[in-house]
């Protein structure tokens, strides 16, 4: 069995138009959001062996937050810079090549590819992912490379708007 989360960054900021798209920040919004998520996943007593994000500030702010509420070290985080900008290929071949030790893996990437892979994988159309949003798939499998296109369950489907508002 393998389990996949895929979580949208939390909501970032715009406020200094300088930075490059790679180089914004989380906003208050994000701040608040990321770590309400991160406690929601830890009383739902969901379990990551690690967590693989994009190179992108505002992604690898949501990950230090999550695996911080989480209890996951630091060093369960891979930055992995195919997930930037990427689509439902490269999302693929980040997850066939993951190593077979984790039996439950969180991406954290950006939309639109992030709710495409997502309805590529799952059972279940999901319009859109909102940020700092999570889909748990799981997968009736044994190796990574054996995910392909309809194999997931969606079991989980959270965001903070359910809760905050």
């Amino acid at each position: 069995m393998k389990k996949l989360f895929l979580l949208r960054h939390a909501k970032s900021s715009w406020e200094d138009s300088s930075l490059t798209d790679l180089e914004r920040p989380l906003n208050k919004r994000g701040k608040r959001d990321a770590p309400f998520m991160g406690k929601l996943l830890k009383e739902k007593e969901i379990n990551i062996d690690t967590i693989y994000t994009s190179h992108a500030l505002r992604a690898l702010m949501t990950a230090e937050i999550i695996s911080k509420e989480i209890h996951l070290g630091k060093e369960h985080i891979i930055v992995e810079k195919k997930i930037y900008e990427a689509g439902i290929k490269e999302l693929s071949d980040v997850v066939s090549n993951l190593p077979e030790k984790f039996s439950s893996v969180m991406i954290i990437g950006h939309n639109p590819g992030l709710t495409s892979f997502a309805n590529f994988l799952g059972n279940k159309y999901i319009d859109n992912i909102p940020t700092c949003g999570i889909v748990g798939l799981k997968f009736n499998l044994e190796s990574w490379n054996e995910i392909e296109r309809g194999r997931g369950e969606i079991f989980l489907f959270e965001y903070p708007k359910k809760y905050l508002k």
